[in-house]
């Protein structure tokens, strides 16, 4: 099932003028706070009627704004996933599912229900109401009512955004489930990378109301220049590799990122299994010979390719063996180490900091 967008509206200031294609699997629409994100999933929800443009769901026309087409929200069959769950408080987590089915008028169906309530692991809450529950118990409920309205095209606008990192920790295994084990395309609008490399398996980065980067999560993520899209805290190197091995004893798994290996902090990993690393600028010290006495498990021989400097802050880019891993120092450090391009550095990455998708 292929989606088309191709939109242009004005909300005061701001000017969207955007055009992407997403198919099957998860599609994260990501940029900063700002970028038109939302705006674009409440045009492809029909909560907005746009300027100009086009919107297309495997080929049936839901807005055209020359030949006067417009689909209203409640006929497009898409299921919505707030920030906020959004529950009603007066019906038990059962009711609330089953508001779904009767919302989008389809009979009952007792299989796909027990398929989604332990796909979503919230059998144990169907007599609660949602003050008895949790942010993360919140989230999924409402998911599973999106579900159960048999949606052909789910919107996820930051799901994730109203809760804490536990409860966040809690709900991403089930966006794994729910990307995995079912045949509804998924647009999920982010701002947090770490959401992202998890879950994406196309990206399509916005800025300023534009798109300004659109392909396989593989490909996008993996740019040296991604970063410039990414807030100072998240800023760093996200790498594609393959788990080569794992020490069950230590919780370590060992990725391969071409010639470079990694040793990464997890609970379990495959040997083969195809994984993503975020490594946070931050976490990233240099140094200009090889350090010893460090906890530190992961010390990379590599050469200075470039710097940005701003505020007093470089962002420097190392090659390590074909690797680009970016460090983030201050200026007063590259003055220390007298670094420029071409120089002979060590990367240290604090192991802490690597997280495998």
């Amino acid at each position: 099932m292929t989606l088309s967008f191709n939109a242009r509206h004005r909300l005061g200031s701001f000017t969207l003028d955007a055009g992407f294609t997403a198919d099957k699997g998860v599609t994260a629409l990501f940029g900063r706070s700002g970028s038109g994100k939302t705006s674009v999933m409440r045009i492809i929800a029909g909560l907005v009627k746009p300027d100009e443009g086009r919107i297309e769901l495997d080929g049936a026309v839901l807005a055209d704004r020359q030949k006067r087409i417009f689909t209203p929200a409640h006929k497009r069959r898409f299921g919505y996933v707030f920030q906020e769950a959004r529950l009603f408080p007066h019906l038990s987590v059962e009711q609330n599912l089953h508001y779904g089915r009767w919302f989008s008028g389809a009979s009952a169906d007792a299989a796909a229900s027990t398929r989604v309530i332990e796909m979503l692991g919230i059998g144990a809450l169907l007599q609660r109401r949602p003050e008895k529950l949790s942010g993360g118990e919140k989230q999924r409920v409402a998911i599973g009512r999106a579900l159960l309205s048999s949606p052909r095209l789910l919107l996820m606008d930051e799901p994730l955004a109203a809760l804490d990192e536990a409860r966040k920790a809690e709900i991403i295994p089930y966006l794994e489930r729910l990307r995995d084990e079912t045949t509804i395309p998924i647009l999920y609008v982010s701002h947090s990378v770490s959401e992202v490399s998890r879950l994406a398996d196309q990206v399509v980065v916005m800025k300023d109301g534009r798109i300004d980067a659109a392909g396989p999560a593989s490909d996008i993520l993996s740019q040296p220049a991604f970063s410039t899209y990414l807030e100072r805290r998240e800023a760093g190197s996200i790498l594609s590799g393959t788990v080569e091995a794992f020490d069950a004893a230590h919780r370590l798994a060992t990725v391969r990122l071409g010639q470079t290996a990694l040793q990464v902090p997890a609970q379990n990993a495959e040997p083969g299994r195809a994984v993503r690393v975020h490594i946070p600028a931050r976490d990233v010290m240099l140094a200009t010979v090889r350090p010893e006495g460090l906890s530190a498990l992961n010390i990379l021989e590599g050469h200075v390719t470039g710097m940005a400097l701003a505020d007093g802050m470089a962002l420097v880019q190392v090659a390590c063996s074909g690797t680009l891993i970016q460090s983030r120092v201050t200026g007063l450090s590259i003055e220390r180490l007298s670094l420029k391009a071409g120089s002979p550095v060590f990367a240290i990455v604090k192991s802490a900091a690597l997280d495998p998708y």
